[in-house]
C-alpha cells in the first residue's frame, strides 16, 4: 500500500543562514513513523543562506549524497578533495571508516540542494568520494546506482537514484513486485495512478514511498523534476 508523505508534514527548522526541511527524522526533529524507508534513510531540503554553510563536521559508515539545485556548493573533506558543485551536479561521499568534511556557498545567491543519506551494505569501509555533472535528459536518468552504470556515480548498497524529468502530459511507470520505492518531487505536480487504485497529486516537496509490489504510473500536469529511488 503506499504511503504519501506531504511536503507540509516533514520536520522543520531554521537557524539564520540555513532552512531546511527533512522528509526523514533527523537532528531536532524526531517522528518514529519516520526513521527511513528501506536503506533510505535522510532527505533533506537544505536552503543555505549567501557566503554560510556547513562547518567542519564528522560522519562515519554512510552514504551522503548531495544534488544541487540552484547556486554553488564547496565542499572540502580530510581525504584531500577540494571542490565546487554546481546546479545540476551530484556528489557521493563514502563516509565509511571516517570523514571530516564541510559545505559552504561560495555565492551571492541562496544555495539549494538536496543532502541524502543511504545505509551502506558493509561498514567500516574505506572513504571514497565522486562527483559528476548530470546534463539536462528527459526520462529516467541513473545518478547513483550499485553497479555505477550508464557513467552514473557507484554506491556501496543494492539501491539506485533516478532523477525524472517529465514533460507536462509525458507518463513514466514505476515499481517492482520484488523492490521498494520512494519518490520525491522537486519541483512540478504529477498525477499517480496507483496499484491500489488511489490517485494522488503531488506537488514540490510531496513524496510516495512504495513497497514490494506497489506500482505507480505518472502522469505529469506540469513540467516535473523528481528523484526516484529503487530499493532493496
Amino acid at each position: 500500500m503506499l504511503s504519501i508523505r506531504p511536503a507540509n508534514s516533514r520536520g522543520h527548522v531554521r537557524v539564520g543562514w540555513l532552512n531546511s526541511h527533512h522528509s526523514f527524522s533527523f537532528g531536532h526533529y524526531y517522528d518514529p513513523q519516520r526513521m527511513g524507508w528501506s536503506v533510505l534513510r535522510v532527505i533533506n531540503d537544505d536552503t543555505v543562506a549567501a557566503h554560510s554553510g556547513f562547518d567542519p563536521h564528522s560522519h562515519r559508515d554512510m552514504e551522503i549524497i548531495s544534488y544541487v539545485l540552484q547556486g554553488a556548493i564547496r565542499h572540502e573533506d580530510s581525504m584531500g578533495n577540494v571542490s565546487v558543485l554546481r546546479a545540476g551536479e551530484v556528489q557521493r561521499m563514502s563516509a565509511g571508516t571516517g570523514v571530516v568534511h564541510s559545505e559552504y556557498n561560495v555565492t551571492n545567491e541562496p544555495l539549494k540542494f538536496l543532502q541524502i543519506w543511504i545505509l551502506p551494505a558493509e561498514r567500516h569501509i574505506e572513504p571514497g568520494y565522486e562527483q559528476k555533472s548530470f546534463g539536462e535528459q528527459p526520462g529516467l536518468t541513473p545518478l547513483v546506482t550499485p553497479d555505477g552504470r550508464q557513467q552514473s556515480l557507484r554506491l556501496h548498497q543494492d539501491a539506485s537514484l533516478f532523477r525524472v524529468q517529465l514533460a507536462a502530459g509525458e507518463s513514466l511507470e514505476l515499481g517492482s513486485s520484488q523492490r521498494r520505492g520512494y519518490l520525491h518531487v522537486i519541483s512540478g505536480e504529477v498525477n499517480i495512478q496507483a496499484s491500489d487504485n488511489t490517485e494522488p497529486v503531488l506537488g514540490a516537496g510531496d513524496a510516495v514511498a512504495l513497497d514490494s509490489g506497489d506500482r505507480i504510473s505518472l502522469q505529469a500536469s506540469e513540467d516535473l523534476h523528481a528523484l526516484w529511488f529503487d530499493l532493496p
